[in-house]
């Protein structure tokens, strides 16, 4: 391992990357776990709890609001850089602001702030990775990843497990919350310290334009659709592997709160690091297809460690190694994902289209959820994890079809561009975003209702499931194109 890790050296970009991922890890535990866990103490009902998750959508939409910050640039700092000093600027602001407010007297105003703490860190993310789309070469991008995610994983260790024993233990939640407002000015300091692109390009010289090239050089590309399902299906093994991995552990198993606690979270951070910054380091020697290709049979062979300790006497060891090998095997396909986002970005509009690839890639481990609760109770733990194993071949798959695509995103910065099927193309496109779009309004129906005390409205439920089964169908048959296209072109 010591050999290909010498990539990762010390240096000014090193220390770049680590202080914006742990900005960019810093409040999603704030506003969630950690929030969580605070409303839970102050005795907050469930079905309130329950329903701040939804701030984490912020997250999985924030390509709605991403043309803008293509579009336009802050007269400071340069075109990424003034944006990422104004968010980090009003996250460091907002965050103290939550440490003054009571759970059980104040829930409105911590939705509020909850809401726009989760806005402005997804606006962060925006940036951040179109910053790193901008400056780092195709060489660079699997250390850029595996730093990034070193620094992630580090800020959601101190906003998360350190956080939750800080204010049990020393400062109370209140002053908590001050102190990880404090720490955000660690990504002041990364943002001071990096540097705009050598080569900067010209932005869309208008926001329709922002709004619409983007997308229409996305979707006009060869392979489109089997690059988007690519990206969903890539780490859904491994995200349904993680669902309930904690429960798997303490309810399945048997071992105590504690021992899940110091082995599942500290020891699968270490290893998910170790994965990243080795995975990020063997980018630098292969090629993209073959890192993916390798990370993702791991991925796919270390669910079989959990499967394993759901047929053969448990042990604390036993339990270790599997969070360990899962873990190890998870970071290194974390760090070939990212590089794959990053390689797929058009550098003019960069902030756009990372946003709605990331957005993609984060469905899976979004949603898995509840679907992977109703497989353990049909199949129980031997039956669910075995189906993780195969969750992972379509992945596969898809990335075996779209080899030739993902070749000549090694060897050129050019898209090949769709020459087959225009107007079944194009009502494809049209289809996915209007079922995007209706899953939208349905969530923002559901959020509004909550926020302003009115009832359930069964319109809301129609429209997120309609809206989510238009998209699924339009992909498949954007996929088929693809296929058909293939055929034709051999």
């Amino acid at each position: 391992m010591t050999i290909p890790l010498r990539a990762i050296t010390l240096s000014r970009s090193t220390l770049v990357l680590l202080l914006l991922g742990f900005s960019s890890g810093l409040p999603l535990a704030l506003t969630s776990g950690t929030l969580q866990a605070w409303m839970t103490v102050e005795n907050v009902d469930l079905k309130t709890i329950g329903f701040f998750s939804l701030v984490g959508q912020a997250y999985v939409f924030k390509f709605l609001w991403a043309p803008m910050m293509d579009r336009y640039s802050l007269p400071f700092s340069g075109r990424r850089r003034g944006w990422l000093l104004v968010c980090q600027i009003i996250l460091v602001l907002l965050i103290a602001a939550m440490g003054t407010i009571n759970p059980t007297t104040g829930l409105f105003a911590l939705a509020l702030l909850a809401v726009a703490i989760a806005f402005c860190s997804a606006s962060q993310d925006i940036v951040f990775d179109a910053w790193k789309t901008d400056v780092l070469s195709a060489e660079e991008r699997g250390k850029g990843a595996a730093l990034t995610v070193l620094g992630y994983r580090i800020a959601m260790l101190v906003s998360g497990g350190v956080a939750l024993w800080i204010a049990d233990r020393y400062l109370g939640w209140h002053n908590t919350y001050y102190l990880m407002a404090g720490l955000m000015c660690l990504g002041l300091l990364g943002t001071l310290l990096a540097k705009e692109p050598v080569q900067p390009v010209t932005p869309p010289l208008s926001l329709h334009q922002a709004i619409r090239d983007p997308l229409k050089d996305f979707f006009n590309r060869n392979n489109t659709w089997l690059m988007i399902t690519l990206i969903i299906f890539y780490k859904l093994g491994d995200a349904f592997a993680g669902a309930l991995s904690t429960s798997f552990l303490i309810r399945g198993l048997g071992f105590s709160a504690a021992d899940v606690g110091l082995v599942n979270k500290s020891l699968g951070l270490i290893a998910t690091i170790i994965g990243a910054l080795y995975g990020g380091a063997l980018m630098r020697k292969w090629s993209l297809y073959r890192a993916l290709m390798v990370f993702g049979i791991a991925q796919a062979v270390s669910n079989l460690a959990y499967w394993l300790l759901t047929v053969m006497p448990s042990h604390l060891w036993s339990m270790g190694s599997a969070v360990f090998i899962e873990n190890l095997c998870g970071g290194m396909g974390t760090a070939a994902a990212v590089a794959l986002l990053m390689s797929l970005c058009h550098r003019r509009y960069s902030a756009t289209q990372f946003a709605l690839l990331s957005a993609l890639s984060a469905m899976g481990r979004v949603y898995v959820g509840p679907v992977a609760g109703w497989l353990v109770e049909m199949w129980h733990w031997s039956g669910f994890y075995a189906f993780t194993i195969l969750a992972s071949l379509p992945g596969l798959l898809l990335l075996r079809a779209a080899k030739s695509s993902l070749q000549h995103v090694d060897d050129s910065a050019d898209f090949i561009p769709r020459s087959r099927y225009p107007l079944y193309y194009s009502l494809t496109t049209k289809g996915f975003f209007v079922g995007t779009l209706l899953a939208i309004a349905g969530l923002l129906i559901m959020l509004f209702t909550y926020l302003l005390h009115l009832p359930d409205l069964p319109m809301a439920q129609w429209l997120v499931s309609g809206g989510m089964i238009v998209a699924v169908v339009t992909t498949l048959i954007g996929v088929v194109l693809d296929i058909l296209s293939r055929e034709k072109h051999a």
